[in-house]
């Protein structure tokens, strides 16, 4: 599957260029038109954002500022502002680059690959301490849970629940097999409480995210992580 980009900018020339010459590369894009849509669909966790300065409503530097706490991918500014402090500027708010207009389509795309391979690079890295699935993020190292970057409370037991199934997206555990893995097969008990305690997860899950079903349950079988990318 290719890399999600997002394209912020109110030129529709520039936009229908850009967007056109990366669809060929097989990016899949989404396009804003202002700073108040780019933010929504920020929400959407694209790969790699290519961003306008001057843009009505928010302009590009308040975008990036708002949504650095909510995104993680690299953020390319594209402005026609040449000016070593607006270069400056766009860096000290949190972005990864800053191109100037006009500019050259083949640049452009081999900043979005390396970008890209970087972004990569470190997602490959910490991987095995980091899962992220939509806006949901499970810190395996630090035993933390994180939506949008807020964290989530959950109990010991909680967590290594959401830590079982997270590293086993779609495959079903039974409510036996649950217990036996996370509390121990000498553990003074039964499998019974599981239900109570993924109920409570969902609870806390859906305070942050109620459009997404995290863990979904399997009549007479047990529960799954789904696969949310």
């Amino acid at each position: 599957m290719y890399e999600k980009i997002l394209i912020a900018d109110d030129e529709e020339g520039i936009v229908s260029f850009i967007k056109d010459s990366l669809i060929c590369e097989g990016y899949d894009i989404l396009v804003a038109s202002n700073g108040e849509q780019a933010v929504e669909l920020a929400k959407k966790q694209p790969d790699l954002i290519i961003l306008d300065v001057m843009m009505p409503g928010m302009d590009g530097y308040e975008v990036c500022s708002s949504i650095r706490d909510m995104v993680t991918c690299p953020i390319i500014f594209l402005s026609a502002l040449q000016s070593e402090s607006q270069r400056i500027k766009g860096l000290a708010v949190g972005g990864d680059d800053y191109i100037i207009k006009p500019f050259s389509m083949r640049e452009l795309k081999m900043r979005i690959q390396a970008h890209l391979r970087r972004q990569k690079r470190v997602l490959t890295t910490d991987r095995l301490t980091l899962l992220k699935y939509g806006g949901l993020s499970i810190d395996l190292k630090g035993h933390e849970v994180y939506f949008m970057n807020r964290s989530l409370s959950f109990t010991k037991r909680e967590f290594d629940i959401i830590e079982l199934l997270a590293l086993h997206p779609g495959i079903i555990f039974s409510k036996e097999q649950i217990y036996e893995k996370v509390w121990g097969y000498d553990a003074m008990g039964d499998s019974s409480c599981i239900a109570e305690h993924v109920k409570k997860i969902r609870s806390k899950l859906s305070e942050f995210d109620n459009q997404t079903a995290y863990i979904s349950t399997v009549w007479g079988v047990g529960y799954k992580w789904e696969r949310i990318k």
